[in-house]
């Protein structure tokens, strides 16, 4: 007898992309090790495993046709429900032609799926929301991201950000020293972890200078929020001693980052992220500055985490000494672990 151990949390919304990303022809994805094909029919978007049941051929490479997709092979055509409606050349539909539908939620221009344990679960909450994508306040903008390394390192990065003074010293940086001995605090719960950073009396880092008119030293702060499929990550600035970090309405500079972190197979990840920041009333119009100024420090922790990933494959056994900045990214695993652990369920006789 044996007992089933999962590779991924599952039975939990993961980010399969933007709304943006889907007009009129199917996207391939694979999500959790699982071949999906993502298509937009009559205004609704709908995920499907990427094959036909006749010939296993990928739906992704069929077309959207009315609300539904076309088998490219043989001309199946497939429902969002994952049934089979027609068969050319014949009138009967065996029961057996259908394939797994996922559930599909459109919040905010996230499009979120649900993975579930079996092709019956369904999901048992709505989709999180991130409400300042449409927020007048603030303005955003996104990409996709493909890593060469497992997702929890990815967690890994989120959730330390005093490497923010050696990795990004172009845009977000700063000063190093004043990154790692920041004010720090780390609160967890059952499927969350949450760490805040006070970074007082600091120099504004490049990004910051570019997009708001500071007036000299600024005092910054860093929310980050991991949830188990998706981080957000609240960060900004305001000029010295003109108000309280504590203060959820506090004014200066404000960027709302929304990290979703969808593992593609054990060693290989997406990561959908967007950053969301509010106006400056002198220059109200800096998206695109900020975005790439944000795409440039992503494209820096890329580098950083796919080398990490390649060298300890080089250095399968070798130790790694924990210190003070991974709490946070310890109790992260921690809670995939469990998630993830033995569940009970003997298979097999």
């Amino acid at each position: 007898m044996s007992y089933t151990t999962e590779v991924f949390p599952l039975d939990q919304w993961y980010v399969a992309g933007f709304s943006w990303e889907f007009q009129d022809k199917p996207v391939a994805r694979t999500l959790l090790g699982q071949p999906v094909v993502l298509f937009r029919a009559n205004g609704t978007l709908a995920a499907l495993e990427d094959r036909c049941c006749h010939r296993q051929t990928p739906l992704s490479c069929g077309i959207v046709e009315g609300g539904a997709i076309r088998c490219s092979y043989h001309g199946l055509l497939f429902g969002q429900d994952g049934k089979c409606t027609e068969i050319p050349g014949q009138s009967h539909i065996p029961k057996t032609a259908c394939i797994r539908a996922y559930p599909l939620e459109e919040r905010n221009q996230i499009v979120w799926i649900w993975m579930g344990r079996t092709p019956e679960s369904r999901p048992d909450s709505a989709a999180p929301a991130h409400p300042w994508h449409d927020d007048p306040l603030y303005q955003f903008k996104g990409d996709v991201y493909h890593y060469k390394a497992p997702y929890q390192l990815v967690h890994d990065n989120l959730l330390d950000l005093s490497h923010l003074g050696y990795v990004h010293t172009r845009t977000i940086g700063g000063n190093a020293q004043i990154h790692v001995e920041a004010d720090m605090s780390v609160q967890n719960g059952e499927n969350w972890v949450r760490v805040i950073r006070h970074m007082r009396n600091s120099q504004p880092p490049p990004t910051y200078l570019e997009a708001w008119p500071f007036q000299g030293r600024i005092d910054r702060w860093q929310e980050i929020e991991f949830r188990i499929s998706y981080f957000l990550i609240w960060t900004g600035g305001m000029d010295a001693g003109t108000g309280d970090l504590e203060d959820p309405e506090r004014t200066g500079f404000h960027m709302r980052g929304f990290h979703g972190i969808t593992p593609e197979t054990e060693t290989t990840c997406f990561y959908f992220w967007t950053i969301s920041s509010n106006r400056n009333p002198a220059r109200p119009d800096m998206v695109e500055t900020i975005h790439r100024a944000t795409a440039f420090t992503f494209d820096e922790d890329r580098l950083v985490i796919e080398a990490q990933h390649a060298n300890m494959a080089r250095f399968p056994s070798a130790p790694m000494t924990w210190i003070q900045v991974d709490t946070a990214p310890n109790h992260a695993r921690r809670i995939i672990s469990r998630l993830t652990s033995p569940r009970g369920i003997r298979v097999g006789v």
